[in-house]
């Protein structure tokens, strides 16, 4: 279970954004959309994509890129941007059930592999992550229940419920393909869905993402959930941090000046703004805060 210093700190930083955000719902899908980009080269990039941010912008704008792409790649980074989009502007009708994970993986996978596309795998179809085996496919459908049962009926905090819902969703890996973005697309959705704002789980920080998943099936649980849960809190806090400095409408400038402003080094800053000790956050991999 998350800390109890940590979930108070969300509930902390929600209540200033519930209160700070009435009338500003066109102001929260303006920064969501253009959070996109950056989002998606993210996702991608933990799926060892090529596509740096800028071309991934490019590619969602429709301009031509300088190099040879495969069309799967553009595939990916448009399909994602849909499935994000649509999380968003439909979270509240959208239900944590089958039927959302299929529709949702049919729109991330069309294009790139169709037959595949919005369905579990199936007869033959089984794939291994590094030396790990995911269970036979004719399992699939009564762990998936089983996954939405737990989280349905868990009694601890959201993010310790995401975090139990994440590691044994890619345990099961249910599909054939795109089971890492299609379970970061339903982490965002289960935070919508609760009144909290989307993240990016980041690719320069996927050594700690993916050492979870190596806990979870060493059945280490209670680490790769502690460990986990403080994942999504970083990125949470961060994600709060964003959209109340946004919302109150203060100037945003980069770490580097405001501690050259207060006369203090930039790494002790940094340091801070990734502990998140500070109201710091991220805007395309640079680390920027409110002037005030």
């Amino acid at each position: 279970m998350l800390a109890k210093k940590y979930q108070d700190k969300i509930k902390t930083l929600k209540q200033k954004f519930d209160f700070l955000k009435k009338d500003k719902e066109s102001l929260l899908r303006v920064l969501n959309e253009v959070e996109i980009p950056e989002a998606v080269y993210n996702s991608n990039a933990i799926e060892d994509s090529t596509l740096t941010i800028s071309e991934t912008e490019q590619i969602l704008l429709d301009l031509e890129i300088s190099r040879n792409i495969s069309l799967r790649e553009i595939f990916e980074a448009r399909n994602l941007a849909q499935v994000t989009d649509y999380i968003y502007k439909n979270r509240k009708k959208l239900g944590i059930n089958i039927e959302t994970i299929l529709l949702l993986h049919k729109m991330l996978i069309s294009n790139i592999r169709d037959d595949i596309a919005g369905r579990f795998r199936k007869a033959d179809e089984y794939v291994r992550v590094g030396k790990y085996i995911a269970p036979a496919p004719e399992k699939i459908k009564g762990l998936i229940n089983e996954l939405l049962d737990n989280f349905q009926n868990n009694e601890k905090d959201i993010l310790s419920k995401i975090s139990e819902f994440h590691l044994f969703f890619e345990k099961i890996h249910p599909f054939a393909d795109g089971n890492g973005r299609i379970g970061r697309v339903l982490i965002n959705l289960m935070l919508l869905k609760n009144g909290f704002t989307p993240i990016i789980i980041r690719n320069s920080e996927k050594q700690y993402y993916y050492n979870t998943f190596k806990l979870y099936d060493k059945n280490e649980k209670e680490k790769a959930l502690k460990d986990f849960s403080k994942i999504l809190y970083l990125q949470l806090s961060e994600s709060f941090h964003k959209r109340i400095t946004y919302l109150k409408g203060e100037k945003i400038i980069r770490i580097s000046e405001y501690a050259k402003k207060e006369n203090q080094s930039s790494a002790s800053f940094l340091n801070k703004a990734k502990r998140q000790t500070i109201p710091a956050f991220r805007e395309k991999g640079v680390w920027m805060i409110g002037k005030k």
